[in-house]
């Protein structure tokens, strides 16, 4: 991705329901809060921890969570879409997967 400063992609109308996904480019960068390593984990695990992570956080805090287990890639956004948490980005490197949450509610 080039540099840029903030594109939203929004939901479209073939799938209104799908989360919104705020990706931020290479040239900035997201402030953790909270690390979350889910490495080795396998569904549902993953997301059961995110959800503690998520509850014990507060208003405004992201929450940087590392994970292996491919079903997230499904399932982070769906459990931030459907709980109304911010996923700021996901991205995967080396099959490592990455996600900023951060918490709305």
């Amino acid at each position: 991705m080039g540099p840029c400063v903030l594109i939203i992609c929004k939901s479209s109308r073939r799938f209104p329901d799908a989360p919104t996904i705020h990706r931020i480019s290479e040239t900035m960068s997201i402030t953790a809060n909270k690390l979350l390593d889910a490495s080795g984990l396998l569904c549902p695990e993953p997301v059961m921890l995110l959800h503690r992570a998520v509850r014990e956080a507060e208003v405004g805090e992201v929450i940087k969570m590392l994970a292996t287990d491919p079903s997230t890639t499904r399932d982070v956004p769906k459990f931030c879409h459907f709980l109304g948490h911010e996923l700021l980005e996901q991205s995967e490197e080396e099959s490592t997967y990455c996600y900023y949450i951060r918490k709305t509610v």
